[in-house]
């Protein structure tokens, strides 16, 4: 955060807003940011509220017609201001969007878009790539909250992020929901940000991943999509219980799976108003899901010929059955 502020506030211009929201912190974050960005507003929420929550207080207080959220570990490149608004001030009409995430010193990709199973795994597409001089252009699966741009009515519109989610999935769930009411999402390759990022933050991380994974699969996948993959989520499951015991996570699997239980009767609230705001059809809404586990986090599971072979066929005719057409 001390490396980001200042490198924040040299590109904003004299109407923008700059919006800390300190959740909590025990850090002396409030008084680094008043001294380093004497001109922001700051917001002390007097408990951690999660990531998701803290972002919808942030944007609440801001009046601008675009919304930049950005991690605190997450330090802008020169040009970022310019570049992250291009994509609104060319028109080029997605709901959400996300620059390219770097790692290492911006030597490495973190994520150029992020990519989403349909089993509701996501990953971070890219991570650890070299950069590349023409990044990816097809549309991700999901837009990144590391570095996530919005149009602030659009974000008002579907409820801001699940504030539930405390932590994890949250930009991957908001991601659906957009493409649920007929939103596109993009990467604007010219707005840089270096992450400071690390994957492993100890077993307690499992438990809101797999709690929130399957929140996001009842609150946002059409009834038809999740009605054929039942058995794959089952299999799923199934496979996890070795893995989760394998790697000393198991415990936290099983709370997630309490989590879930004691959540469902909102779940299903929030489902039906989620899905009363869809615009596109179960096929289309698939079709940026992808069957192969090519997350260089989950292992040589993910390497598997075999379960490559499998999974494309059961995804094939899944979307044959849907009416609907894989990534591109």
């Amino acid at each position: 955060m001390r490396r980001a502020l200042p490198v924040v506030g040299a590109q904003l211009r004299a109407d923008d807003q700059l919006i800390v929201v300190d959740n909590d912190s025990c850090d002396g974050t409030a008084e680094a940011v008043r001294e380093l960005a004497p001109g922001a507003i700051v917001i002390e929420t007097g408990s951690n509220l999660g990531f998701a929550a803290a972002s919808n207080r942030g944007a609440a207080a801001a009046t601008a017609d675009l919304l930049v959220f950005l991690n605190p570990d997450a330090t802008p490149a020169a040009g970022f201001r310019e570049a992250i608004e291009r994509p609104l001030l060319d028109g080029r009409g997605w709901a959400a969007w996300q620059g390219l995430v770097t790692a290492e010193g911006g030597r490495a990709v973190n994520s150029h878009g992020g990519v989403i199973h349909f089993t509701g795994l996501a990953w971070a597409g890219g991570a650890g790539e070299g950069l590349v001089a023409e990044p990816p252009t097809a549309e991700p699966g999901f837009v990144s909250g590391a570095c996530l741009a919005i149009p602030r009515g659009r974000f008002e519109r579907v409820g801001g992020f699940a504030a539930e989610f405390f932590l994890y999935h949250e930009d991957v769930d908001l991601s659906l929901r957009l493409r649920l009411a007929g939103g596109s999402l993009g990467v604007e390759p010219a707005a840089r940000v270096d992450h400071d990022y690390e994957f492993e933050k100890g077993p307690g991380k499992w438990r809101r991943l797999e709690r929130n994974r399957w929140a996001t699969l009842i609150r946002t996948y059409p009834a038809a999509l999740l009605a054929l993959l039942a058995p794959a989520l089952a299999a799923t499951e199934l496979a996890l219980v070795p893995i989760s015991i394998a790697g000393g996570w198991f415990g936290q699997k099983a709370a997630a799976w309490v989590d879930l239980a004691r959540s469902l009767p909102s779940l299903w609230r929030e489902r039906r108003q989620i899905q009363a705001t869809r615009a596109i059809g179960a096929g289309e809404f698939a079709g940026r899901l992808t069957p192969d586990l090519e997350s260089p986090y989950l292992g040589p599971t993910g390497r598997s010929r075999v379960l490559r072979a499998a999974l494309r066929a059961y995804w094939f005719l899944t979307l044959a059955l849907l009416g609907g057409r894989g990534r591109s």
